[in-house]
């Protein structure tokens, strides 16, 4: 059974007790409201109560225990959640990434097409862009001034 499974079934006990609990005690408060109350049948269900209700409390304290160790990320047999903690995290972290690397490559689209306005080169790449030894003309200037 998975560690889960077997926590939801602790917590049904606990609550059954829970039950008990409140049930010997509303039969020892209806025996001692009585007129000719049975002493015997009171205590009975005063110890009963009692007893219960110690079981309660320490099977409460252990699934506190144990829900202190989980939440707080420290190792812990069977269970998963420090483990989804640092996936869940290095998702964030990816996504945070990825964002502003975008948003660096629409920085970078942005400057690139400005300084091909400012320069009068054509904004689309891969026209007009001079090869190797050659020279593009300027406006306001022949090829024989260049050379």
């Amino acid at each position: 059974m998975t560690v889960p499974m077997e926590k939801i079934q602790i917590l049904d006990s606990i609550e059954k007790d829970i039950v008990q609990c409140l049930h010997s005690a509303g039969s020892a408060l209806m025996e001692l409201s009585k007129e000719k109350s049975s002493l015997k049948q009171a205590e009975s269900h005063t110890h009963l109560f009692i007893k219960t209700l110690g079981q309660v409390e320490s099977k409460l304290t252990e699934q506190i225990n144990y829900l202190t160790q989980v939440s707080t990320g420290q190792p812990h047999e069977g269970s998963g959640y420090a483990s989804q903690k640092v996936l869940q995290m290095a998702w964030h972290r990816l996504e945070h990434a990825r964002s502003r690397v975008n948003e660096l490559e629409r920085m970078k689209a942005s400057h690139t097409r400005n300084n091909m306005a400012r320069s009068g080169m054509p904004q689309q790449p891969g026209q007009g862009v001079p090869q190797q030894g050659q020279q593009q003309a300027q406006p306001g200037m022949n090829m024989q001034t260049q050379q």
